[in-house]
């Protein structure tokens, strides 16, 4: 029997996704690294070609990262994967999933829709009615609509000088088409990630801020613990990551004093959580799951 042909896509030499490439070749024997960057979509031939290699002759193609930093050229990158995927390659997560997560504003509407408890959160257009959304919630975090681990995301409060907030959302205005604005939680110095694969449960990790930074992320200087869950815990989890259909993903959760909140799903999810705050290779898990999905479907 052959052994199934399955690309990553991902940054080169980022951990995450050699690591998650290492896991494919130790299983398959195959190993394709795929910079979006680098890649041709060819319509006349119905090829999408990374060199030599043309994605729609894979078997599947696991989408680690489809960009360093969201943007909108990401979800053009999207459905360069998603033309693959109907001609018959297995994606991995399914491009009409991660495309609800690349903008904030979508994944928070399918999270909305799918009665998951959220921060308070408005949205506009007009400079005014954010202004006054900062002054009705005290405290808020403006982010952006394209941006992971916290990047470009800005805290705001009520007695801040009026001149100095309007000069802070006038600058993010120039960059962005909306509004964000999400009131502040009390957080007791970290956040949660749940990791789900297949939609099952696998882990959980929390993310304990450096106290020097308003938010928990590793990029400001957090690390990685474990956690143990509650089960009610868990199903709000899975309730969040439900409303998109991944294969795999970490679900933001808050624990505040005003019961659990879910920040946001990620599109990809990590696996240096996974690792370092519980011990498990979510990566080789990952490798697993997806040959077992393609064996299934018969394709080898």
């Amino acid at each position: 029997m052959n052994k199934p042909k399955i690309g990553v896509v991902g940054i080169p030499g980022k951990w995450s996704t050699e690591v998650l490439a290492d896991r494919l070749e130790a299983l398959t024997g195959f190993r394709a690294v795929i910079d979006m960057a680098e890649v041709e979509l060819r319509l006349d031939t119905n090829q999408l070609m990374h060199g030599d290699l043309d994605l729609a002759q894979l078997d599947g193609v696991i989408v680690k990262k489809i960009s360093e930093v969201y943007a909108p050229s990401a979800e053009d990158r999207i459905l360069f994967i998603s033309h693959i995927e109907k001609l018959g390659v297995q994606v991995f997560s399914s491009p009409e999933a991660i495309g609800k997560l690349i903008n904030r504003l979508s994944g928070t509407l399918a999270l909305q829709q799918g009665g998951v408890p959220m921060p308070k959160t408005r949205v506009t257009e007009s400079l005014d009615q954010a202004l006054a959304a900062v002054y009705e919630f005290g405290s808020v975090i403006l982010k952006p609509l394209y941006s992971t681990k916290a990047r470009g995301m800005e805290m705001l409060t009520a007695d801040q000088d009026e001149s100095e907030l309007r000069q802070v959302l006038t600058a993010y205005r120039e960059q962005n088409s909306l509004y964000y604005i999400q009131q502040t939680v009390k957080l007791d110095g970290r956040d949660l990630g749940m990791v789900f694969l297949g939609g099952e449960y696998f882990c959980t990790y929390s993310r304990v801020g450096n106290k020097d930074s308003w938010n928990t992320t590793i990029h400001s200087g957090g690390h990685y613990e474990l956690f143990e869950p509650t089960e009610e815990l868990i199903e709000l989890g899975r309730k969040a990551q439900a409303c998109f259909d991944l294969s795999f993903t970490t679900v933001d959760i808050a624990l505040t004093d005003q019961g659990p909140v879910v920040f946001e799903v990620s599109a990809f999810g990590g696996f240096k959580g996974a690792l370092e705050g519980c011990e498990l290779d979510a990566a080789g898990a990952y490798a697993d799951y997806v040959v077992a999905q393609i064996n299934q479907r018969g394709v080898v």
